[in-house]
């Protein structure tokens, strides 16, 4: 008994984080494995889930992984705009739409392959999109969320009254994909590379900017840095993402019509980032990964999958503000061991 109790009085509990905190901070130095590993374990858990996942599902499942992937992208180029740059652009369905009537149209048209238009349909579809907001970054809050939120509206009546790219029927008999791994992995490695990217980007010099023009940018431009450049960089970056995920949705389906700037594309994403957590990147992707399926579960009950969205919007707003990745993040560096003393 003795013994027990000289044991018991030697040792404490510690949090995990506690002393790898202290020693990372400014000098990003690792005493053992063991310290590394418990700074990439959620990193490895994200990134062997998303490759193995195509193996436990069956074709159907497989194909809403992909549309998972999109609205994934989606969420993640929401994030990034709303979160660090200040603006909340929900005209996420413009850059699908974008990217899709480029890529169907060069496959259509042109005949070229694939692998040659989706790299193509991106870059100049995330110019498109750059263009057409330009006029509207002087905007902020409420005005250029309704502003971005009225251009896939604009295009699709545009289309249907001049009948242009196919009109209501749209392009079909694209070409698609090889197999279907090559599609899956396609995807979830481009989700994969944009979310490290992304988060590398934002803890660089352009993050901190960024993050300096979303809380004071009067105080930006006093320093005589030009606010609209890098302002015009986000949204560029953001709509490449985006058109990504539209020039990839053409070929998946091997069509593309009005659909591709159906709302859906404007508010699932939304509602994933709430979900998952703003500002935290890897959050919406997660959300997204959670609300696709559940919502192709749900596809039964029809336009009833809105008020699935509007109840997860505020039931999280409400209970759960933070969004799941800051409430996991924070009870992941809350685990304690048993420390000698």
């Amino acid at each position: 008994m003795p013994n027990e109790q000289l044991t018991s009085r030697e040792r404490r509990r510690e949090r995990l984080d506690r002393g790898i905190k202290v020693r990372t901070e400014g000098l990003y130095a690792l005493s053992s494995w063991k310290e590394m590993f418990y700074l990439l374990a959620p990193r490895i858990v994200l990134i062997l889930g998303l490759l193995v996942a195509p193996f436990l599902l069956d074709m159907y499942w497989q194909r809403v992984l992909c549309a998972a992937g999109i609205y994934a992208l989606l969420a993640l180029s929401f994030d990034f705009l709303a979160a660090y740059v200040g603006l909340v652009c929900l005209g996420g369905s413009f850059f699908i739409g974008s990217g899709a009537y480029i890529s169907g149209l060069l496959n259509a048209k042109m005949g070229w392959a694939p692998f040659l238009t989706i790299p193509i349909a991106t870059v100049v579809g995330a110019i498109v999109s750059t263009l057409v907001l330009l006029p509207c970054l002087r905007l902020r809050g409420i005005y250029f969320a309704i502003t971005s939120f009225m251009f896939p509206l604009l295009t699709v009546n545009v289309i249907i009254a001049l009948n242009i790219f196919g009109g209501t029927e749209g392009i079909s008999a694209l070409a698609t994909y090889p197999n279907p791994w090559v599609d899956q992995y396609l995807i979830l490695s481009v989700v994969i590379v944009s979310l490290f990217t992304l988060r590398r980007l934002v803890n660089e010099d352009m993050g901190l900017i960024l993050r300096s023009i979303k809380d004071n940018d009067q105080a930006v431009k006093a320093s005589g840095i030009s606010i609209l450049s890098y302002k015009i960089k986000a949204v560029f970056i953001a709509s490449l993402i985006g058109c990504f995920g539209g020039a990839y949705l053409s070929h998946l389906y091997g069509w593309v019509g009005i659909s591709q700037f159906s709302l859906d594309f404007s508010i699932l994403p939304i509602a994933a980032t709430v979900m998952g957590g703003m500002g935290t990147l890897v959050g919406p992707v997660i959300g997204a990964l959670i609300l696709t399926p559940l919502s192709e579960a749900l596809r039964g009950f029809g336009q009833l999958r809105v008020v699935l969205y509007c109840l997860i919007l505020i039931g999280f707003i409400v209970y759960k503000p933070e969004g799941l990745m800051n409430y996991l993040q924070r009870k992941y560096h809350q685990f304690e061991h048993w420390e000698d003393v």
